[in-house]
C-alpha cells in the first residue's frame, strides 16, 4: 500500500517496532543495570556517611567521657596527694619527737656517765693523794726524827682534809 507521497505505513510500523525493541533491549541491558549499580553505590556511600557520623558522635561522646574521667582522676590524685603529704608531715613530726626523746635520753646517759667518770677520777685522785702522802710520810720518817715526822704527817693530813 503506497500512498501518494511514497509513504509505506508498513515500513514505518516496522521501524517503530524495531525502535521499541531496541529501546527496551537497551533499557534492560544498559540503563537498568547501570542505574541499579549507581543506586547501590549511592546507598553504600550514604550508609558509610551515616556510619561515619554515628562513629564520630560516639567518639565525641567517648572523648567527653574520658575528659571527665581524667578530671576526676586528677582531682582524686590531688586528694590522695594531699592525704599522703599530711601523713608524711605527721610521720615527720612523730620521728622528730622520737628523735628528741632519744636525744634527751642520750644526753641524760652522757651526764650520768660524766658524773660516774668524775666520781671515779675524784676517787682515783684521792687514792693517789693518799699514796703520795704515804710515800712522803715514809720519806720524811726516814729523813727526820720521829717527832718531826709525826708533826709533818699531821700537817699533811690536815691539808688533805681542808682541800676536800
Amino acid at each position: 500500500m503506497n500512498l501518494p507521497l511514497n509513504i509505506d505505513w508498513q515500513q514505518i510500523f516496522l521501524h517503530l517496532f524495531n525502535f521499541v525493541i531496541l529501546a527496551t533491549g537497551l533499557y534492560l541491558l544498559l540503563y537498568k543495570p547501570v542505574k541499579d549499580f549507581m543506586d547501590k553505590r549511592a546507598e553504600y556511600y550514604r550508609s558509610m556517611d551515616e556510619e561515619a557520623k554515628t562513629k564520630l558522635s560516639e567518639a565525641e561522646t567517648m572523648k567527653e567521657e574520658y575528659e571527665n574521667r581524667l578530671k576526676q582522676a586528677d582531682s582524686e590524685i590531688s586528694k590522695r596527694e594531699a592525704v599522703a603529704v599530711e601523713a608524711m608531715r605527721q610521720n615527720k613530726e612523730k620521728e622528730i619527737q622520737q628523735a628528741k626523746k632519744e636525744a634527751e635520753k642520750i644526753v641524760l646517759e652522757a651526764k650520768k656517765e660524766a658524773e660516774r667518770e668524775h666520781d671515779r677520777i675524784v676517787d682515783d685522785a684521792q687514792k693517789e693523794v693518799a699514796d703520795m702522802v704515804t710515800i712522803a710520810t715514809e720519806k720524811l720518817l726516814l729523813q727526820s726524827t720521829a717527832a718531826e715526822a709525826f708533826e709533818q704527817f699531821l700537817d699533811a693530813a690536815e691539808r688533805s682534809v681542808q682541800s676536800e
